[in-house]
């Protein structure tokens, strides 16, 4: 992982990154939007899953919430790994962004449970939300706000 970090920081990327201008600002601008995105749908996604929210009906609410999940975990995805290149090596040895990315590999891994267990399918097609799916939302809630905390955590060790 060493090497990998080594690599990036010297990357053109990196370089570009750590050079006057906008282009940092820019990139972390659109980090913060995919994390708004990502976070401000799986909120409300999940807690209708879990039953602490009861309308709107998880048929009309859930594929929009998921797909705009979605797009925000793809422009963190993108953007993550380019703002990690800036101090990759120094990020390495930080607690907190260790934790971050213990707690996004788990958010992740319960999204492709979701998604690919019958409760998510079954739910957005009748309506109804089975206990293994609730189980998961829940799950999901506290995962990545926390990740979100991780990552805010980063700058203050």
């Amino acid at each position: 992982m060493q090497e990998l970090a080594t690599w990036m920081e010297a990357s053109p990327l990196a370089t570009a990154l750590r050079s006057p201008g906008p282009l940092y600002m820019l990139v972390n601008a659109a980090h913060i939007l995919g994390l708004s995105l990502l976070i401000g749908a799986i909120v409300p996604l999940d807690l209708r899953l879990v039953g602490i929210i009861r309308r709107p009906d998880i048929r009309v609410i859930g594929p929009f919430l998921s797909r705009a999940a979605g797009w925000g975990f793809l422009l963190v995805l993108l953007t993550g790994p380019a703002l990690w290149s800036v101090n990759a090596v120094e990020y390495l040895d930080n607690t907190a962004f260790r934790w971050k990315m213990l707690l996004v590999a788990l958010g992740i891994a319960t999204i492709v449970i979701q998604h690919v267990a019958p409760g998510w399918r079954h739910a957005i097609t009748t309506g109804r939300i089975t206990r293994p799916t609730r189980i998961m939302a829940a799950l999901s809630l506290l995962i990545w706000p926390s990740a979100l905390l991780a990552g805010r955590w980063i700058g203050f060790i």
